[in-house]
């Protein structure tokens, strides 16, 4: 859903009073003031939070203070699938400072992490750089990007269409 700027907190504060399952993903940030350093928990995604409830109880969800609306997909609730979430809460609690960047969703090579945080994980290989691997979440429109090892990925698909036919 879509909220208030700076509410996600309260609103996941408040949906869980009402008894709605709901995940405010937080990110673990360094801010620095002139004289200490500090980690806060800021949400990942501004002005969202993710709420698990059944159509009928949507109106319900509606009603909670600091609300604007739900993010509709094809005139339906946007529906992030469950693999997703948890890719993210795992995201979050193995890494810190984690950066968004808005994206357009492109085919590239799939692939598989075998070792680190991410293990078995699958997803589009979107840029490698320098050792970061940027894993594309595709229903989110986002990427979060992680550091991980050349030799720790494995190719399990390639995508033709990138590719160069020669005669």
């Amino acid at each position: 859903m879509y909220t208030k700027p700076r509410w996600e907190k309260k609103i996941a504060e408040q949906l869980n009073k009402k008894g709605f399952e709901n995940y405010c993903p937080l990110n673990k940030v360094i801010r620095q003031w002139h004289d200490r350093k500090k980690i806060v928990l800021e949400p990942l995604f501004t002005s969202y939070v993710f709420v698990h409830a059944e159509e009928n109880r949507l109106s319900d969800i509606r009603m909670t203070d600091g609300i604007i609306n739900f993010v509709y997909w094809l005139r339906k609730p946007a529906v992030i699938s469950a693999a997703e979430i948890e890719t993210i809460k795992r995201f979050l609690n193995d890494y810190s400072n984690v950066q968004l960047e808005k994206m357009a969703i492109n085919l590239k090579d799939k692939v598989r992490v075998l070792n680190g945080p991410l293990m078995n994980q699958e997803g589009a290989v979107i840029e490698i750089r320098n050792k970061f691997v940027k894993v594309g979440l595709p229903s989110l429109g986002y990427l979060m990007v992680a550091q991980v090892e050349m030799q720790n990925l494995k190719i399990i698909g390639k995508d033709l269409s990138s590719s160069t036919a020669t005669a």
